[in-house]
């Protein structure tokens, strides 16, 4: 009997150590396809992507408060307080040229409505550092801001005189060493010259010939030399020009670490909210985006599906948005928001008017 049930337990282990042998390959190949799965993964993250991806921004009220000041004050002038809320609206980037999101970021924005995957050479051109890109977006939200003030005070009835200046000279650009930050440029190769887009023309038409750029330096006039480079096709000289005005009183407005054109609309809205008593817009919450020009006619921006998307985010109830961004907007509206188009400052103001009055607002066309 004790020799049988030895027999009986040889052969069960015999059979427990085939059974086993017969396992570990299949669970050799398992560990093998989940290492292989790990790498595929680790190069997910690791693996530059070309790509960098969009979202909806902070939103700021220019009526309130940022890091504990007010976006809009003056020294010189008194300004009011105001029940309104003017929001300018951003979008937020994520990636640069010198480190993209990872695939898995970008794989997960594909199909996440509210993000947008773009080419890295579309939003930072080749050879256009991100320090480049960081310099030129702080000078847009600059020369916004100016542009900004001097349309809200001729709206109010100031007369607000502009000039064109250097802001920025780039090092070992052709500038560099001719021009300096301050400079007021009051011509170019004989012709008189107050926008930007006057004098990019100029330099444009010279292509790689001499450049002849008036200035005005602490008061004297002075004519300067300048060899335009070629970058990309187009004829650069390397400074960053801004605009500046005679204002009737300095008035500050500041908005953090954020960069960009797009804000000068609202901008507009809350200086001429700032400046007079009462409430431009009531109690009403309202939101918005668009360049703003000296004349006050208000340009397209990108990204304005996300932008009205962190508008709802924020519970706006009206967004204002530039007719040239009419067709973008068309089918993108986010539920519990209403939009209208407005090309200029004076169109913003009776649309909020309409609105706040309880009137009809327009049905939304993209006819001009």
């Amino acid at each position: 009997m004790g020799l049988l049930s030895e027999l009986l337990s040889s052969i069960e282990a015999m059979t427990f150590f085939d059974e086993t042998q017969k396992r570990k390959p299949g669970r050799t190949f398992r560990w093998i396809g989940l290492a292989a799965a790990l790498m595929v993964a680790g190069g997910l993250f690791l693996v530059p992507t070309g790509y960098v991806i969009e979202r909806p921004g902070q939103v700021f009220n220019v009526m309130g408060e940022v890091d504990g000041k007010q976006v809009i004050s003056s020294s010189e002038v008194e300004t009011f307080a105001s029940e309104s809320r003017f929001d300018v609206t951003t979008v937020s980037l994520l990636g640069n040229r010198e480190s993209t999101p990872s695939w898995i970021q970008v794989l997960w924005a594909w199909v996440d409505p509210e993000q947008v995957v773009l080419p890295l050479d579309e939003v930072f051109p080749p050879n256009f550092t991100s320090e480049q890109f960081r310099a030129e977006s702080s000078l847009q939200m600059e020369v916004s801001q100016q542009d900004a003030i001097a349309v809200a005070l001729r709206e109010i009835g100031y007369e607000v005189p502009k000039v064109l200046y250097v802001n920025t000279v780039l090092e070992d650009a052709p500038a560099s060493g001719v021009l300096i930050a301050g400079d007021l440029v009051v011509g170019a190769n004989g012709q008189t010259v107050s926008t930007f887009d006057e004098f990019k023309s100029e330099i444009q038409a010279q292509g790689g010939q001499l450049l002849l750029v008036e200035v005005i330096r602490d008061g004297v006039a002075k004519t300067l030399e300048i060899m335009p480079e070629n970058n990309q096709d187009t004829w650069v000289i390397g400074a960053m020009i801004g605009y500046t005005y005679d204002f009737p009183f300095t008035l500050d407005l500041q908005l953090g670490d954020v960069g960009g054109p797009s804000g000068g609309l609202m901008f507009s809205l809350g200086v001429l909210d700032s400046l007079t008593a009462g409430s431009l817009a009531g109690s009403a919450h309202i939101a918005g985006t668009g360049t703003i020009d000296p004349e006050g006619a208000v340009g397209p921006i990108g990204g304005i599906e996300l932008k009205m998307i962190g508008a709802r985010n924020a519970g706006a109830e009206l967004f204002l948005a530039p007719l040239a961004n009419c067709e973008e907007v068309i089918g993108q509206i986010p539920s519990n928001l209403t939009v209208v188009t407005v090309r200029d400052l004076s169109e913003a103001l009776s649309k909020i008017e309409l609105y706040t009055s309880g009137g009809e607002l327009p049905e939304l066309t993209c006819s001009n």
